[in-house]
């Protein structure tokens, strides 16, 4: 018979556990670094196989060894997942995270292969794994930057919702205008007023793919209008969340005021009293 588990053998496990834990979950020793560096190339290399693979030359070059390469990263990545559940301490909290469900979805594309043929190459999800570097290379010191350029875009959001709004209005009237000027013309591929607008669109961000053009004169005059206006156009949004962006800068930079009292300098701008003395400014 099986001898019941003694409470040694539950704390020999949990020690387990919370090693293996440490070192998958966490970057704060050097296995869990080397751990984590090691599965970055894996990772990188599962991708590099999918995309080989679609090179058609290469893949029936090389079709048995991209298939043996494609299975091992699969099974290693399975293994992998297998062990996070086993040793993750809130498991259904991992498996509905952002880390949890892309590390499920990067595997399931291999194994539907066998019954959806072509699912294989949604396997590319596991670029997403590469996120982790964020943790490893300790970016979230970083992150005070990454919160003021998120404070420029939300504070301009509502400028930019009404300049694109104008920016609309403006195309759905001016590819309006071209539909009626060139509808009817032999040869018009402005067959629509969504066409003229998909035109339009394309053209007022000089973007310029060439498959619909105007053919009167007054058509062209007017593409040509709209094109000068793109340059005006695209300058607008950099402009509101650079404004944005240098206002947020200017709250969190340090004060250059002087205490009269105690000479200390580097206050908030908006600070009333010294910092180190507590005299009025």
């Amino acid at each position: 018979m099986d001898k019941e588990p003694t409470p040694q053998d539950r704390e020999d496990t949990t020690s387990l556990k919370e090693r293996i834990w440490r070192i998958i979950f966490l970057s704060d020793t050097p296995a869990a670094k080397g751990f984590d560096i090691v599965l970055l190339w894996l990772i990188a290399g599962s991708i590099l196989v999918v995309m080989v693979e679609s090179v058609n030359s290469i893949s029936e070059k090389y079709e048995n060894l991209l298939y043996v390469l494609e299975w091992t990263f699969t099974f290693v990545f399975t293994i992998e997942y297998v062990i996070r559940l086993w040793i993750v301490r809130k498991k259904l909290r991992y498996v509905f995270s952002f880390f949890g469900i892309v590390d499920l979805i990067s595997i399931i594309p291999t194994y539907l292969e066998i019954i959806l043929a072509g699912s294989g190459h949604f396997i590319v999800i596991r670029i997403l794994r590469l996120l982790r570097m964020f943790r490893i290379l300790k970016m979230a010191s970083h992150m005070g930057s990454a919160h003021i350029l998120m404070n420029a875009l939300i504070a301009s959001q509502t400028k930019i919702m009404v300049f694109l709004f104008g920016v609309l209005s403006v195309v759905c009237i001016e590819s309006t205008l071209i539909y009626i000027l060139e509808n009817g013309t032999p040869n018009s591929q402005f067959t629509s007023i969504p066409q003229s607008i998909y035109w339009g669109i394309v053209t007022l961000t000089t973007v310029g793919y060439g498959d619909v053009v105007p053919v009167t004169v007054a058509g062209k005059v007017l593409a040509s209008i709209m094109m000068l206006t793109g340059f005006a156009i695209i300058a607008v949004p950099t402009g509101i969340v650079t404004a944005e962006l240098s206002r947020e800068m200017r709250a969190i930079r340090p004060d250059r005021r002087r205490c009269d009292n105690c000479g200390q300098q580097g206050h908030d701008p908006a600070a009333l009293f010294c910092k180190m003395c507590g005299r009025e400014m």
